[in-house]
């Protein structure tokens, strides 16, 4: 694998402190995922129903169907192999506006709260950061990239390798050992994995030892997990903090549910942090007007030279 060299990250404040904290405590709280944001506002999806509704929402069908077959299909192998298969980054050289532009022929198939081509989210999510951190452009640019790695359900990218939407889209949940009940649609929507009868992968821990770090884990294979990889190995100086955002943003059962926190080591509580607050942008931004595309996109075209992630990169 060759390596690629980095330039040295710009400096960046790293405190966990929203810009409003200093007028209002009530600033810096968690979102609740349920359906308040980190204000105790209660917010609605692009449907007007309630956040991360999966018993009765407007898109009930395709999105259960998506989660049965992720959790049915997801195993160790599976994993492995799309592990081995995308992360030699061999699939061509593309910008990330270019991938932008792929990302409105995609509409999420996991998701109850929107139906819009998932490019029209990404600059929602970056525009209401840049509102609430002004400050922190690296985080702008979090948001912009977070979904990015969904081009794996695009042919135009993927081409004869293309993924179904249940191996790129949703939750992710660590493969390796027992799932969760809070993982979405619960321990029946995984009655079918060939892991539960593995000795090993179907009990608490697993392959892991507990405490042995988050970012240990071997998650389920999909668009978190490749697009932290396709910035690391392309030489992107955003903060790791704001790399973890990215991989580990889809990890509800963990950040949200607190399940699997056997596995935590010391450091996980900041980052868990770190991916919460992004977490409420990326959920609560699905309701936002759309912004003006074309008027916001040279100042991301900017942050893009500024971290290192301007021209073509390898996917």
């Amino acid at each position: 694998m060759a390596s690629v060299a980095r330039e040295a990250a710009p400096e960046v404040s790293l405190k966990l402190e929203t810009p409003a904290q200093a007028d209002s405590d009530s600033e810096n709280s968690t979102a609740d995922s349920a359906g308040a944001d980190s204000a105790g506002e209660v917010q609605k999806n692009a449907f007007g129903d309630s956040f991360r509704n999966y018993e009765d929402s407007a898109r009930q069908d395709v999105v259960k169907l998506t989660y049965t077959t992720m959790h049915t299909n997801q195993t160790v192998d599976w994993v492995q192999r799309q592990r081995e298969e995308w992360l030699k980054l061999d699939k061509g050289e593309f910008t990330v506006m270019e991938m932008i532009t792929l990302l409105d022929n995609l509409i999420d198939a996991s998701d109850p709260d929107n139906d819009l081509p998932n490019s029209i989210h990404d600059f929602q999510t970056a525009e209401r950061i840049r509102k609430m951190w002004p400050d922190h452009d690296w985080f702008h640019l979090v948001g912009l990239l977070h979904d990015m790695g969904k081009v794996l359900a695009l042919p135009e990218m993927a081409k004869d390798k293309v993924l179904e939407q249940w191996s790129v889209v949703g939750d992710t949940f660590p493969v390796g050992c027992a799932p969760s009940p809070d993982c979405v649609f619960g321990l029946e929507s995984f009655a079918g994995n060939p892991d539960l009868e593995h000795p090993v992968y179907s009990t608490p821990n697993g392959i892991y030892e507990p405490g042995c770090g988050i970012t240990n884990l071997m998650m389920s294979w999909g668009h978190d997990e490749y697009m932290y990889w396709v910035l690391k190995k392309n030489g992107c100086t955003i903060p790791e903090e704001g790399l973890q955002m990215i991989r580990f943003h889809s990890f509800y059962p963990w950040h949200d549910k607190r399940a699997f926190t056997q596995f935590e080591a010391p450091e996980d509580a900041e980052m868990m942090r770190w991916v919460k607050e992004f977490n409420q942008f990326d959920l609560y931004s699905k309701g936002d007007e759309l912004p003006d595309v074309e008027a916001v996109k040279p100042y991301y075209i900017s942050l893009l030279e500024k971290y290192n992630v301007s021209g073509a990169l390898r996917w």
